[in-house]
């Protein structure tokens, strides 16, 4: 069965997702550019043109990936994606999340995660993270809404080289 891990109508009171597209770059970049969004993260770098410009090559590629937008003010908040979807264990992940620095402490990742977790779960019983092993700020904001560290191992993002990775869990029956 082929899934869509884009649908066109996922929002709530704060956010609206849309499919991201080429033409979303230059603006996403804008948010990307900033390089205290990616100070923690396992690639500092891609606040850079070049390097941000493969995240955004993978992210297309995905058919997984959103542009996060403010209801209310329709500014771009960040970006985040689907990925790895396993039909045999019933799972896919959650990732590849930036969200700018106005939004940070305000809902935005909470209200983001909860509209994907809620949409995953209609098609899959577990939901991983994958989390950098540097990024406290987003392992604490994970665990915050439920999830747990499984495992640890290298992940080798699209165009990059691999990082130590956390793994964190988010299971249907605990959601």
């Amino acid at each position: 069965m082929t899934l869509n891990w884009q649908p066109q109508h996922l929002q709530n009171e704060l956010i609206a997702l849309f499919l991201l597209k080429e033409e979303d770059f230059e603006d996403l970049y804008v948010v990307a550019s900033d390089p205290l969004v990616w100070e923690q993260h396992p690639n500092k770098l891609r606040y850079q043109r070049e390097v941000f410009q493969k995240f955004f090559e993978g992210a297309l590629l995905s058919q997984g990936a959103f542009l996060i937008r403010d209801k209310a003010t329709n500014e771009i908040v960040g970006c985040s994606r689907f990925y790895d979807y396993n039909e045999n264990q019933k799972s896919v992940l959650i990732g590849y999340t930036f969200i700018g620095r106005k939004f940070w402490g305000n809902g935005y990742n909470k209200a983001l995660k909860k509209l994907m977790l809620e949409y995953a779960f209609l098609f899959v019983d577990k939901v991983y993270f994958h989390i950098g092993a540097c990024n406290i700020r987003s392992q604490k904001a994970i665990v915050k809404i439920g999830a747990v560290k499984v495992d640890e191992f290298e992940v080798e993002y699209y165009g990059e080289e691999p990082k130590l990775n956390f793994v964190y869990l988010i299971e249907k029956g605990q959601w």
